[in-house]
C-alpha cells in the first residue's frame, strides 16, 4: 500500500490585537466598565473646554463693560474747571509803609489779646516810644557789628514800631512823606541852618 504523501500545511496568520480585539478578549461587565470610562472621561474634556471658552467670553464682557463705564464717566464728568490764579504779590516797596500804616490804625480798638499792635498802642504814647528805642538799639547792634541780614531783620522791626509811634501820637504819614519831599534836593546842612530857632524841637540834655 502507498504510503500518504504528507499535505502543506496551512499557516494562519496570527489575528491583530486591537482596541476591539482587547475588548473581546476582556469580559463583558469589564468591557463595559472601560467604554463607559472613555465616555466620560471624552465627556469631561469637552465640559473643561466649554469652561474655558466661558471664562474668557466673561473676560471679554467685563473688559467691555469696563471701557464703556470709562467711556460714560468721561462723558458725564464736566470739565475740571481752570485754577485759580494765584493772587499778585504785593509790590515791595515804600507803599509798603502806607498799607502797614494802615492795618495799624484799624488794630487801634482792637483786643489787645488777639493783636501785638493793639497791645502796644494800648500802653499810650511813652511805652511805644519805650519800645521804639529798644528796636532801634538792637538795630544800631546789628549794624556796627555788620551782620546785614540781622540788619534788614532789626530796620523792619524800627519801621514798625515807628509806624505804631505815629499811630499812638496821631501824625499821619503824608505829613512825614511832605517834609522828605520839601527837603529832597536841599543840601543838609543848609536845610538845618534854615531851621527857626523856635522850631520846638525837643532835645534831650
Amino acid at each position: 500500500m502507498a504510503a500518504k504523501k504528507p499535505g502543506k500545511a496551512v499557516r494562519k496568520a496570527p489575528a491583530k490585537r486591537g482596541a476591539s480585539a482587547q475588548s473581546a478578549a476582556l469580559p463583558p461587565a469589564t468591557a463595559k466598565k472601560t467604554v463607559v470610562k472613555k465616555a466620560a472621561v471624552k465627556k469631561a474634556a469637552a465640559q473643561k473646554a466649554v469652561g474655558k471658552k466661558v471664562v474668557a467670553k466673561k473676560a471679554v464682557t467685563r473688559k467691555a463693560a469696563a471701557k464703556q463705564v470709562m467711556r460714560n464717566s468721561a462723558q458725564a464728568s464736566p470739565p475740571m474747571a481752570a485754577a485759580a490764579p494765584a493772587p499778585a504779590p504785593l509790590p515791595s516797596n515804600a507803599d509798603v509803609l502806607n498799607r502797614l500804616f494802615a492795618v495799624i490804625t484799624e488794630r487801634r480798638g482792637a483786643d489787645p489779646a488777639s493783636s501785638h499792635s493793639a497791645r502796644l498802642l494800648s500802653r499810650g504814647v511813652a511805652k511805644v516810644a519805650q519800645k521804639f528805642g529798644e528796636e532801634s538799639v538792637e538795630c544800631l547792634i546789628e549794624a556796627v557789628a555788620g551782620n546785614a541780614e540781622a540788619l534788614v531783620a532789626e530796620s523792619a522791626d524800627v519801621l514798625y514800631h515807628l509806624l505804631v509811634m505815629w499811630v499812638a501820637a496821631g501824625v499821619q504819614p503824608d505829613q512825614v512823606w511832605a517834609e522828605l519831599a520839601r527837603r529832597e534836593g536841599v543840601s543838609g546842612i543848609a536845610e538845618k541852618a534854615a531851621r527857626p530857632a523856635d522850631m520846638g524841637t525837643s532835645k534831650i540834655p
